[in-house]
């Protein structure tokens, strides 16, 4: 067995596998595989697969992220493997990310994962362009057929409707047809044969612009089956581009993409067929032109290329940095002469595209071409909204290398958001709604996203009502059958109230302002699910932040600024950290991280407990179980949140599309299971807690070499806005220690915004 080694670009190679006769097909490509990598030193890769079937020799590779490029729908083909539907869903289950070739496609592949995406056939305008030309070289075997001339080039298999080319050939004897391709998997006899019919055999893909430059019409007469149901034809745009008219088949990309746009003829039947031809055999409008020009215009293939790998770059579990550094480009360009020697290649980060069924496999390697040991600066540990504000501000502000780490698989914490099966984007550990009164705040994340309006309300359902929270006007008007004003409201919970000298606890705070009856309706019993206590043996804190109003005012939260980031948390954070000078590493603890770089600064985000072993045990948590259901209705409740305080084991459903505003057929919900083992959540405010926690304090400032930041290392509650705000007054006093000048944040360089952030900061 041996692998045959072909450069045939400045980052691009070709391994073509010879196995040995009398070895098994999928043993031999494991070996020879694993030879590869070896020789070429490839320790950071991407997995990119065009057929299931690889993964037969493939499976046991640990990618950075494995990419499923879905062109064709090949069990629709002629004798597909046995396997290709265990295969494919195996796929599924291990790729990070999906491509589809077109629409169709695409809209039978959605269902079957979380991260899919189309990406109709692109087209190299300058190549196929050259047929124009009146300098090209025309080839032989076509320069003595006469005209008019109608062609076709692809493969000739299943997919090619060859009774189509017989009646048409027949119909129309003055015209030639030439058809270029391989005849794959039919019987070559079964072809049609007449003196205007051509068959003029394979060409390579430089040929083909010499070929086109002499048809005077293009032709895709592809049969209407199983084969070419999703298919999305490369050539529709690369004979458009050559200047060519083009008749169809009604295949349903085409239809949609090119047909209802003026721009293919479609027809059925081979009447329908042959009258289109003699049409596009005539010279068509100008606006016929010009919209040709406009819809290439959209198909490049750099621009579908750029967006791929933005898609890559989002799910790289492994990830080295977003964008190659100065310092690795320097090192590239060093390196410039080991690009020409390819066995001498060291690459950073390459993509092996896997192809079983044409029994090879494609490297294509990164410019980034030599790896040396990096150095960090400072370790971030949690990606979060604490760790993602400080990594980008020690990168963008003091041009220090920082390295950030994450033990699970996704940067965002416990803000993550995704796109679900259904293309629904769902919030991964519940509603996470963006709310604050800092302009400081809003001014530091706006570099970051664009924001959609967004005022947040919850119903609960109570004594059979779904009546507003918190408790308004509205609220008790709908369970009592009043009519009370503001005033009437007032004097009604005056009657109720059960005043307390000392308060302490949440059902004190509760009942001093709006009685037992109503704390028992709204407030006892959700606080014993949430919280796994009563409310007597709560901190006031718990329940002292929520407001009973007056009059109808049903938005849970006043904040001056409430919005949602318009493309999703996710997306916020990716362009956050997107920053030469970062590095990510999610599915990556602590401890390995700092085998990596032993001598960084630390910026830690986690349990602070867990940091230091538990020496004095764990600090109590609440946690949570997520349930998430998509239900085929636009509109699943009446509300983006209903709390359920005194029926079920769940606290609360959300709706996602409230919050963030897509349209959709479908809706996802998630329902909240309150419970005292899993992630960490909510610190339980209570009084023996406090003082776990102050013994921990006490160890953390003793540490001079770490920064503790954050919801987790402080173990207090916060909302969003406050742990950004404690973020950047936590890199205001790192800068200052760095000794460097420095101007954070333009909001935030005068002393106003500079002492609202540390204000906030203080209050947490």
């Amino acid at each position: 067995m041996s692998l045959e080694v072909m450069q045939v670009g400045l980052s691009l190679w070709v391994i073509r596998p010879h196995i040995t006769w009398g070895i098994e097909f999928e043993v031999g490509q494991r070996a020879l595989l694993a030879e590869l990598l070896e020789q070429f030193a490839i320790r950071h890769y991407v997995c990119w697969y065009y057929t299931p079937m690889a993964l037969g020799f493939s499976n046991h590779l640990k990618p950075e992220a494995t990419v499923y490029d879905c062109m064709d729908e090949l069990s629709g083909f002629l004798n597909p493997p046995p396997m290709l539907g265990v295969r494919e869903q195996q796929l599924f289950a291990a790729a990070d990310v999906v491509f589809t070739g077109g629409i169709s496609l695409f809209e039978a592949k959605q269902k079957q994962h979380h991260n899919v995406h189309a990406f109709p056939s692109s087209i190299e305008i300058e190549h196929f362009a050259q047929a124009k030309s009146e300098q090209i070289a025309l080839p032989a075997d076509q320069k003595d057929i006469a005209h008019p001339r109608a062609g076709f080039y692809g493969v000739i298999d299943e997919r090619f409707d060859v009774a189509l080319l017989a009646e048409i050939a027949l119909m129309r004897p003055h015209i030639h047809f030439i058809m270029l391709g391989p005849v794959v998997k039919i019987d070559p006899a079964a072809l049609p044969e007449a003196a205007n019919i051509h068959y003029l055999g394979s060409k390579s893909y430089g040929e083909l612009p010499g070929y086109l430059a002499g048809w005077d019409a293009a032709l895709m007469p592809f049969a209407l089956n199983d084969a070419t149901r999703f298919i999305s034809p490369t050539k529709t745009p690369e004979y458009l581009a050559a200047g060519k008219t083009v008749v169809s088949t009604p295949i349903r990309d085409v239809v949609r993409g090119y047909g209802d746009a003026g721009l293919v003829a479609i027809a059925d039947s081979a009447e329908k067929f042959v009258t289109a031809l003699d049409l596009a055999l005539e010279p068509q409008t100008e606006s016929w032109h010009k919209a040709v020009v406009q819809k290439l215009g959209e198909s490049s293939w750099d621009s579908t290329w750029a967006a791929m790998r933005d898609e890559i770059d989002r799910v790289r579990s492994k990830s080295v940095p977003l964008l190659p550094s100065t310092y690795e480009r320097d090192i590239a360009k060093d390196h410039q002469s080991e690009l020409s020697a390819s066995h001498a290649l060291t690459p950073v980060l390459a993509t092996l595209r896997i192809d079983g069924l044409n029994s090879r496999a494609e490297l294509y390697a990164s410019s980034r071409t030599h790896r040396h040991k990096q150095q960090y600066d400072y370790l971030v540990v949690g990606a979060g909204f604490a760790g993602s504000v400080l990594a980008e501000r020690i990168a963008s502000q003091l041009g220090k290398r920082v390295l950030i780490v994450d033990k699970r698989d996704h940067i965002g914490g416990n803000a993550y958001d995704f796109k679900n099966a259904d293309g629904i984007l769902v919030h991964q550990y519940g509603p996470h709604i963006f709310h604050t009164n800092s302009d400081a705040v809003v001014s530091y994340l706006s570099q970051f996203t664009s924001w959609r309006p967004y005022e947040h309300r919850v119903l609960a359902s109570v004594d059979g009502h779904l009546v507003p929270v918190p408790i308004n006007l509205d609220t008790i008007n709908t369970l009592y059958g009043l009519s009370l004003d503001a005033a009437g409201m007032q004097a009604f919970l005056d009657e109720r109230v059960v005043a307390s000298p000392f308060i302490q606890t949440s059902e004190q705070i509760v009942m001093s302002r709006v009685g037992r009856e109503l704390y028992e309706k709204f407030f006892r019993n959700y606080t014993r699910k949430q919280w796994g206590l009563d409310p007597s043996q709560l901190d006031a804190s718990v329940a002292g932040r929520i407001p009973v109003r007056l009059d109808r005012d049903d938005r849970y939260f006043t904040d001056t600024f409430q919005a949602m980031p318009l493309k999703g948390y996710t997306r916020m954070f990716e362009r956050m950290l997107d920053h030469s000078k970062i590095t990510i590493r999610t599915g990556t603890s602590y401890e390995e991280a700092l085998r990596l770089c032993p001598d960084a600064k630390v910026i830690y985000t986690g349990p602070i407990d867990e940091y230091f072993g538990f020496r004095y045990g764990p600090l109590p948590y609440r946690s949570l179980e997520f349930k998430h259901e998509t239900h085929d209705v636009e509109i699943y409740q009446a509300a983006p949140v209903v709390n359920y305080p005194n029926e079920h084991k769940y606290t609360r459903v959300t709706e996602f599309k409230y919050l963030t505003g897509q349209q959709h057929k479908k809706t996802s919900i998630v329902y909240e299971y309150p419970q005292s083992m899993g992630d960490p959540y909510y610190p339980i405010p209570r009084p023996e807690n406090a003082l776990l926690y102050a013994r921990y304090r006490e160890l953390a400032e003793q540490d001079g070499n770490v920064h503790f930041c954050g919801r987790l290392a402080n173990y207090k509650y916060l909302n969003m806005d406050q742990v950004v705000a404690q973020a950047l007054a936590t890199y205001r006093r790192i800068a200052k220690q760095e000794s460097v000048a420095f101007a954070p944040l333009e909001a935030a360089s005068n002393l106003t915004a500079a002492g609202e952030l540390e204000a906030i900061a203080q209050s947490v």
